[in-house]
C-alpha cells in the first residue's frame, strides 16, 4: 500500500510539473500594468497634461510620460484608452499618443487634422476619434466628425466621418459605434464607416457603462439624471430610469450593486460641489452628499478595494489631489497629483 501511494504522489508531481511546463513561460506584468493611472488633464495655455501612476501606500510616480520619453506630453489629456498592449492618451488640444501599455515608451501618434479631440474607441486594425470640430464664429460645433486611421499605432486620418454635434464617449457593439452627443445618440456602421442613424435622447448624454449585462446610456439635465438602457440588437432606448439629481456633471462611476457615484456642482461662483450615491436598481437617490467639496473635478470606483477615488482640482491653482472615500464617503486618504486630475483607470 505505501508503495502505491508512493506512485500515486510520484505520478501526481510529474503531471503537474508537465501541465506547469506546457503552459509556457509567464510573462511578468510591466511597471504601468498594475496599481492606478491618475489622469491629469493639464491647465488650459500651459498644455501640461500628464500621468501619475499610483501603486499604494505613499508610492506616486508623477509625469510618467515625460519620464520615459524625455519630452513633456504638451496637451491637455482628455482620456485615456487601453487596447491589447496599446494605450492612447487622447488630448483635447487636437492629438492623440500611443504608448506601450506595459513601460508607456511611445508607439506612435495621430497629431495632423484633429481639432478638439474627446475620446477613441478601436476596432479590428483602425482607430476612431471623436472630435468636436473647429469652433464657428459662435463657438458652436456645426462640423464634428469621427476620425479614422487606418493603423493602431497612429498616422494619418483616412476619413472623417460627419456626425451630430459634439461627440463624446462611445461604446462598440459588434460593428456598430455607438457615439454619445451633445443632445442625442449616433449609430456609425463601422463596415461602411458612415453615420447609420441618430437617436433622440432625454438629457445630455455623456457616458457608457454596463450593469448586470445591460448596456446603459447616461444623460443629464439641470435637475435629473439619465440611464438609458439600450436594445443592443437595433439600438433603441428599451427603458429609462429617471432620478431627480440637480446640478448632476458628466462625471459618474459605477459602483457594487447598481450603485452610482455621481458629482454635482452648483457651478460658478460657488461650486459647491457633492458626490452622490444613486442606485439604478431602486431608481432613487440614496445620498445626495456622501461627500462635500470644492473643485471635484472627476471620481471613479476602485472594484480592487471598493474605495471611490474624487479628483479636487485645487482650482487649478497649482496641482491637485485624489481624494481616497470609503462606500459611506468618509475618507480614507489623499493621494498627490498633477495638473487638474480628471479620472483614473484602475488595474
Amino acid at each position: 500500500m505505501k508503495n502505491v501511494r508512493l506512485n500515486l504522489l510520484l505520478f501526481a508531481a510529474v503531471f503537474a510539473f508537465w501541465a506547469c511546463d506546457n503552459e509556457g513561460p509567464q510573462i511578468p506584468l510591466g511597471e504601468f500594468e498594475k496599481g492606478v493611472l491618475i489622469i491629469n488633464e493639464g491647465a488650459f495655455g500651459a498644455n501640461d497634461g500628464e500621468i501619475y501612476h499610483y501603486t499604494g501606500g505613499d508610492d506616486v510616480s508623477a509625469d510618467i510620460f515625460e519620464r520615459v520619453n524625455n519630452r513633456p506630453f504638451a496637451g491637455l489629456i482628455q482620456d485615456l484608452v487601453e487596447h491589447e498592449g496599446r494605450t492612447y492618451l487622447v488630448a483635447n488640444t487636437g492629438k492623440v499618443e500611443v504608448v506601450d501599455t506595459r513601460d508607456f515608451t511611445s508607439l506612435g501618434a495621430v497629431s495632423d487634422g484633429l481639432d478638439i479631440t474627446r475620446s477613441l474607441a478601436v476596432y479590428q486594425d483602425k482607430l476612431f476619434i471623436s472630435d468636436w470640430g473647429p469652433y464657428d464664429a459662435n463657438f458652436n460645433s456645426p462640423d464634428s466628425y469621427i476620425a479614422v486611421v487606418d493603423n493602431l499605432s497612429g498616422g494619418t486620418i483616412s476619413k472623417k466621418i460627419a456626425v451630430s454635434s459634439r461627440p463624446e464617449k462611445m461604446s462598440l457593439v459588434g460593428s456598430r459605434l455607438l457615439v454619445a452627443n451633445a443632445q442625442n445618440l449616433d449609430i456609425v456602421n463601422l463596415d461602411t464607416d458612415t453615420l447609420a442613424n441618430t437617436v433622440e435622447i432625454e438629457g445630455n448624454p455623456a457616458d457608457f457603462f454596463r450593469n448586470e449585462g445591460n448596456l446603459y446610456l447616461y444623460a443629464r439635465d439641470a435637475e435629473n439624471i439619465y440611464f438609458h438602457r439600450i436594445n443592443t440588437s437595433n439600438f433603441s432606448i428599451q427603458n429609462t430610469v429617471t432620478i431627480a439629481l440637480a446640478g448632476a456633471t458628466s462625471n459618474m462611476s459605477l459602483g457594487r450593486n447598481g450603485e452610482i457615484y455621481v458629482l454635482t456642482s452648483t457651478g460658478f461662483p460657488d461650486y459647491d460641489d457633492a458626490v452622490a450615491k444613486v442606485s439604478i436598481s431602486q431608481n432613487q437617490v440614496i445620498d445626495a452628499s456622501i461627500y462635500r467639496g470644492s473643485g471635484l473635478y472627476g471620481i471613479g470606483f476602485n472594484p480592487n478595494d471598493n474605495r471611490i477615488y474624487v479628483a479636487d482640482n485645487n482650482g487649478f491653482q497649482g496641482n491637485g489631489t485624489v481624494i481616497v472615500l470609503d462606500e459611506s464617503g468618509d475618507e480614507v486618504k489623499t493621494i498627490p497629483a498633477g495638473r487638474g486630475p480628471s479620472g483614473f483607470v484602475f488595474k
